[in-house]
């Protein structure tokens, strides 16, 4: 019985939006791990050093910076609710032109200028679809529905590159770029059908039958039919700004992100060269913290409603750190296994409880101020963490570059302390 108490209820369009937008995230993830993934094979055609290969990856990172700004305040001037659908529709629809046109590239021009639009694409499609999970969840287990969303990462990070290995053994780097078009349509399909007004007020109406907070209230809920102009997405991102907690949360998950793109660059440039590994078994055991991170996810963003989201996040950074520093001794394929497996108990589950609280504390621009944290935080951390991780490697070696990367993660404590609890408490 006391196991159960920790498993929140829901209605079961609550339930089958969770499943629908936890294969929305799965989109992201698989872009994201597709060009570090493939970078060897990217590096010996075009004949680039390392450095310029973190510069590659860093151009993706530009455009998330621009598309979960300029994306996420769109998701708010659609309106809260089911309008969030077409806003994150209209970012679903840049990645898959761009992967397509990736694939066929010809000229390093060409593909520079992809990944910065792929990464405007990636970067909207976040802010709303996270906001639209914590909009059909009770306030009470916001944490848990994040949380279990987000497991769409470590699911992309092992079967994306499990299949993305695959394609690699039997092609080229650049079939892997048309894997995005063939899940995202089906998706997008049944994101738009489920999202109706008449499902979300069914939603809200059981919620408070059984004695919880829902996410909208019935205000917001009419106010949601009414057109909301532009302005009115300022408003929200007037709003985000002046959160404390959303400023810090920007900080930590600057840091958070700076560390898994730092990691994730060269991840498999270290296992084909360090470990001696071929690029498709590199590839593959590359995502080996997807076997774990979703247990992460759901388990910290659970305990995040019982215990706050300052405890989880404190935990989760020294976690970070320390399994870091284990990679130093990656030498073979076995040891990579392990220590990648330890590390996604850990690797995703910040974010989903970041997420959690910039929701709790400002319902009324949670896209904007998850814009806000994604488009700075993933955008500029990986504009830089690529070029410097790429430096730190061509010079020193992977144990400074693992040192350097640890540091980082301990750095996000200071902002974690100053963070401001929001989480409703589950009951006890």
């Amino acid at each position: 019985m006391a196991a159960r108490k920790y498993i929140p209820r829901g209605h079961p369009v609550s339930w089958l939006m969770l499943v629908v937008t936890t294969g929305a995230i799965l989109i992201n993830s698989i872009d994201r791990a597709i060009l570090p993934a493939v970078l060897p094979g990217i590096l010996s055609e075009f004949n680039l050093s390392e450095s310029a290969g973190g510069f590659l990856v860093g151009l993706s990172f530009a455009g998330t910076a621009v598309g979960g700004l300029v994306l996420g305040i769109f998701g708010d001037s659609l309106g809260k609710g089911v309008r969030r659908a077409w806003g994150w529709a209209v970012a679903v629809a840049i990645v898959v032109v761009s992967s397509i046109l990736t694939a066929f590239s010809q000229t390093l021009g060409q593909l520079q200028v992809l990944r910065v639009a792929m990464g405007v694409g990636t970067g909207g499609m976040e802010p709303v679809n996270v906001a639209m999970v914590g909009e059909w969840w009770q306030k009470e287990n916001r944490g848990f529905a994040v949380g279990t969303h987000h497991t769409g990462f470590p699911i992309g990070q092992f079967v994306g590159t499990v299949l993305i290995g695959a394609v690699v053994a039997a092609y080229t780097w650049r079939e892997a770029f048309l894997f995005i078009p063939l899940i995202a349509l089906p998706i997008v399909i049944l994101q738009i059908v489920l999202a109706r007004r008449e499902n979300l007020r069914r939603v809200n109406a059981w919620i408070r039958e059984n004695g919880m907070t829902p996410s909208l209230t019935e205000e917001e809920l009419d106010e949601e039919q009414r057109e909301r102009p532009l302005p009115t997405a300022w408003r929200a991102v007037r709003l985000a700004l002046a959160e404390r907690n959303v400023r810090l949360s920007v900080v930590a998950n600057f840091l958070f992100l700076w560390a898994e793109a730092g990691v994730v660059a060269f991840l498999t440039v270290q296992l084909t060269r360090e470990a001696g590994l071929s690029l498709a078994a590199a590839v593959t055991i590359s995502g080996a913290s997807g076997i774990t991170g979703w247990i992460g996810q759901i388990f910290w963003g659970t305990v995040s409603d019982y215990r706050g989201r300052k405890f989880s996040l404190s935990i989760l950074a020294v976690g970070w750190a320390v399994t870091v520093l284990t990679m130093i001794f990656i030498s073979s394929g076995t040891l990579a296994w392990i220590i990648l497996i330890g590390w996604g108990v850990f690797r995703n589950s910040p974010f989903p409880v970041m997420y959690a609280s910039i929701i709790d504390a400002v319902p009324e621009g949670a896209s904007s101020g998850l814009g806000l944290m994604i488009g700075i935080g993933l955008g500029l951390s990986g504009l830089v963490a690529a070029p410097v991780a790429g430096i730190l490697i061509q010079n020193f070696g992977f144990t400074v570059h693992y040192v350097f990367i640890a540091c980082i993660c301990l750095l996000a404590l200071i902002p974690i302390a100053m963070i401001r609890e929001t989480a409703t408490l589950a009951q006890e």
